[in-house]
């Protein structure tokens, strides 16, 4: 088999169907999409981690992306494995930074506003179990709404903003200006402030 001669849904079919060669068909396939995005948060790792095991976590997001996809989804497949990818690794980068920017994190952010709707989903509240179960569902409702009315690079910006990565650190990943990122972000404040006064 040769991924050039399949789709993504037809080599997905034939996952399903237990096909091995078909799932490292794919996996091969966007091998070099997880290197590139590997390659751009290297820099900000922190704590021992190297290129391959972003990379390692890249491919298990990629996995994930193979086991969980269903073709009803809104977004293609080429879109769903990006985000799974980079979500494996953003989180393994903010696990790298947690210890250094402990300070930071537990300060109030300066870029707060006095009617703040967006902090509350960019919070982690690991640490507080009854927190989470409180506010698991409602958040977990929320977040879906706003997803399915962020653009792709809104969704990107959100992504990296909740692994608590800041403007500047997003500008840099997404190669784009701070200006922008800041435009991303007021765009889904507003979003997100609509969703919650509907709800």
């Amino acid at each position: 088999m040769n991924y050039k001669e399949y789709n993504d849904y037809e080599l997905l079919d034939y996952i399903h169907s237990c096909n091995e060669e078909a799932n490292e068909i794919l996996i091969y396939k966007y091998r070099p999409l997880t290197i590139s995005i590997a390659k751009k948060m290297l820099s900000y790792c922190h704590g021992g981690v190297d290129l391959n095991d972003l990379i390692q976590e890249g491919m298990l997001g990629l996995n994930d992306a193979i086991n969980s996809f269903r073709e009803d989804k809104e977004a293609n497949f080429s879109t769903y494995a990006k985000l799974c990818i980079e979500r494996r690794i953003y989180s393994l980068v903010r696990n790298t930074r947690a210890y250094k920017n402990k300070i930071l994190n537990e300060s109030l952010s300066i870029e707060d506003d006095e009617e703040n709707y967006i902090d509350p989903f960019l919070a982690d509240n690991k640490n507080n179990p009854e927190s989470m179960v409180e506010e698991y569902d409602y958040q977990q409702n929320i977040i879906l709404k706003l997803e399915q009315q962020l653009t792709d690079f809104e969704k990107q910006v959100f992504e990296l903003k909740k692994n608590d990565f800041n403007y500047k650190e997003i500008a840099d990943i997404l190669e784009k200006d701070v200006k922008a990122i800041d435009n991303a972000i007021q765009r889904i404040k507003i979003k997100l402030k609509n969703i919650m006064k509907q709800s």
